[in-house]
């Protein structure tokens, strides 16, 4: 594995950086996993039965109210360090695409501009028959509104056992592909078809780094392993960034 220097050196040639990040980035803001999600009244409902078709066209309400409470939750999080590192880049590097699994919106929220949303938008809804788009949902209802075609509104989400909007997937799979830097962040590189991007823009001849507390899967085809939370690396890589320029331009 090479060293921090190596990664700042290889990021100030890209020319194009592809940022694949996961629930670890989202928990660094105070947004808990998934399954950290079922804790309190929750806490004794299978997945199954909050995250899938099945489970939201037996009990619409219960879905809904679960989703609602996330939906609150999120909407008061701010993005953290991690969030605004990757915003900064785009400042630094002709091309910076996030590709995120999280359904929050922080990076958004933190200012990076070209995002491929993978699993959604926990603040965004759809029917569930038609996938009409939903204007300003309010909060706080206790079942699902319905939509002018008279479906259930469901959140704009990908549950289990449902495939990946197939236009963001595909973009995916071309932006790793064209990516001469690939960080991927804060994923467990186990989720797929998610997982397989990394060794897609490796194949493809992109320098991998992996950020992460811990190692994964991912970890063996990783140019370079940093270890540690997403905030503080990858704000560390940014100062490095601008000292060098700073020092360049006196």
């Amino acid at each position: 594995m090479k060293n921090n220097e190596s990664v700042v050196e290889r990021l100030r040639s890209a020319q194009k950086v592809v940022a694949l990040t996961g629930a670890g980035v989202s928990k660094e803001s105070g947004i808990p996993t998934f399954r950290d999600a079922q804790t309190g009244l929750w806490k004794d409902y299978d997945p199954e039965r909050l995250a899938t078709p099945e489970g939201f066209l037996a009990d619409p309400p219960l879905v809904w109210q679960w989703y609602d409470m996330r939906r609150e939750k999120i909407a008061d999080v701010q993005p953290n360090p991690g969030h605004y590192a990757l915003a900064e880049l785009e400042k630094m590097i002709p091309v910076v695409v996030i590709v995120t699994q999280n359904i929050d919106g922080l990076h958004a929220k933190a200012g990076s501009r070209d995002i491929i949303e993978l699993h959604g938008n926990i603040t965004r809804h759809i029917c569930f028959d038609n996938r009409h788009q939903q204007e300003k949902v309010p909060l706080k209802l206790k079942q699902p509104p319905c939509c002018r075609c008279g479906s259930l509104i469901r959140p704009d989400v990908v549950w289990f056992g449902e495939a990946l909007p197939p236009d963001s997937l595909e973009k995916a799979f071309a932006e790793v592909r064209s990516a001469d830097f690939i960080f991927v962040v804060g994923t467990s590189g186990l989720v797929q078809p998610a997982a397989s991007l990394p060794y897609i823009g490796k194949q493809a001849g992109a320098y991998i780094v992996e950020v992460n507390p811990e190692e994964t899967p991912i970890t063996d085809i990783a140019d370079c392993f940093l270890q540690g939370p997403s905030g503080r690396i990858l704000s560390n890589l940014i100062e490095q960034l601008r000292a060098i320029a700073v020092e360049e331009s006196g």
